[in-house]
């Protein structure tokens, strides 16, 4: 509502408001007969004004709304521009190559071919795992999620919730990966849980469960987180795996 708008029907209140006042002060006068349609009118003017409250308190309300979708979205705007800029800071270097010549023995037979091989040859070291992400809700996905499954749960919310799932991913398989011997206490009964957590059908998988966002996250376990989960498998970016009363959700 622009504010033109406003002031004008602010200005069309306060006239009702003053021709109600005035007809009150001669409430005495409208007992004659001959006054009262006049006072069903005022009772008309008192009912439209009240209409006219009401809509504007319905507008006041979606203007609220429409604030707090502004403000989530520039706070997911700035936890991306702050990443990015993370990442062009550390872009790592890559080394430049060297040549390297090197001298061989002029081999005449056999035998001397079998001493020049070396004997123990070195195996080639083990590659870091790459952690698994779950990957962030489109426009596209969330209009076509049922009503009833979205409720009040906004594309924002969403979107948050996968971040900070794959924070507590990112923390979980890190302390996964550390040498036991290196480990604090804590980190090694951490270390001790996420192992007996594990089953055969979760063997290779990434996932996590309730107890990992409350260790590694601000995010409230509650109803609304339960019900964007449910929305992450219906988009099938994760999937549920049950067993030893513990839910545990894979990376798909």
């Amino acid at each position: 509502m622009a504010s033109s708008d406003l002031e004008s029907l602010c200005f069309h209140i306060n006239t009702k408001i003053s021709t109600v006042k005035r007809t009150l002060q001669l409430r005495r006068i409208g007992e004659e007969p001959s006054l009262k349609s006049m006072l069903c009118k005022i009772g008309k003017e008192i009912i439209v004004s009240h209409g006219l409250l009401n809509k504007m308190e319905m507008e006041v309300q979606q203007q609220e709304k429409l604030r707090d979708s502004l403000k989530e979205l520039q706070k997911s705007a700035e936890e991306d521009q702050l990443e990015a800029q993370h990442l062009c800071e550390n872009i790592p270097q890559l080394p430049k190559p060297t040549q390297t010549c090197i001298a061989m023995p002029t081999v005449k037979n056999k035998e001397q071919t079998k001493a020049v091989e070396p004997e123990n040859p070195t195996k080639p070291s083990r590659k870091k795992r790459v952690n698994k992400k779950v990957g962030l809700i489109t426009v596209e996905e969330f209009k076509d999620v049922p009503a009833y499954m979205k409720g009040r749960i906004t594309y924002e919310q969403i979107n948050n919730t996968v971040n900070e799932i794959n924070k507590a991913v990112e923390r979980k398989y890190k302390i996964l990966q550390q040498p036991l011997k290196s480990m604090n206490m804590a980190t090694r009964n951490h270390y001790h849980r996420f192992k007996e957590e594990e089953t055969k059908d979760t063997k290779g998988e990434f996932f996590i469960v309730e107890a990992d966002m409350r260790e590694f996250t601000q995010v409230k376990v509650d109803k609304r987180f339960h019900g964007i989960l449910n929305i992450l498998r219906h988009c099938q970016r994760l999937r549920e795996v049950r067993g030893s009363k513990l839910i545990r959700y894979v990376i798909c």
